[in-house]
């Protein structure tokens, strides 16, 4: 399981925005010095990002909490999200020259088409996929506090 830690911004519905910022992930990453994400986060500051999470623990406005996705969840997105798109390009390229002229005109429209036919394919199957990539409340770390007069 894959963490965050984030605080709880908004509530909508059954649901909480969670403002995170990207820094936990890159301290227990083997793959730290050498990566495009930790780069990023280095130059945007650890900027903050909101999702919007089932609210499963009854967390309120002002909890910090823990928010997380399966591994295996993530990397199969992950593969889907880049591998079929590209995938799909590549093989609709070769057919695109090989079946209409042996142009490269014919090469770069079936590419596109490939790649369009890629992201429409991911888009079908997300929805598809239901609750199974969507992060998920894993725990409230502090209780929102009362103040009595």
């Amino acid at each position: 399981m894959i963490t965050e830690t984030g605080k709880v911004v908004a509530l909508s519905g059954d649901s909480v925005w969670v403002q995170t910022i990207r820094t936990s992930a890159c301290q227990s990453c083997s793959a730290r010095a050498g990566c495009g994400q930790r780069a990023l986060a280095k130059v945007s500051g650890g900027r903050a990002n909101q999702i919007l999470v089932a609210n499963s623990l009854g967390a309120r406005v002002g909890d910090e909490v823990v928010i997380g996705i399966d591994e295996q969840s993530l990397l199969t997105a992950s593969l889907a999200v880049y591998g079929a798109p590209l995938l799909l390009m590549v093989l609709a390229s070769i057919v695109g020259y090989r079946w209409f002229g042996g142009t490269d005109a014919a090469a770069i429209v079936g590419a596109l088409a490939g790649l369009g036919a890629g992201f429409w394919w991911v888009r079908r199957w997300q929805r598809r996929g239901g609750d199974r990539y969507q992060p998920r409340l894993i725990r409230v770390n502090s209780a929102h506090s009362v103040t009595c007069l």
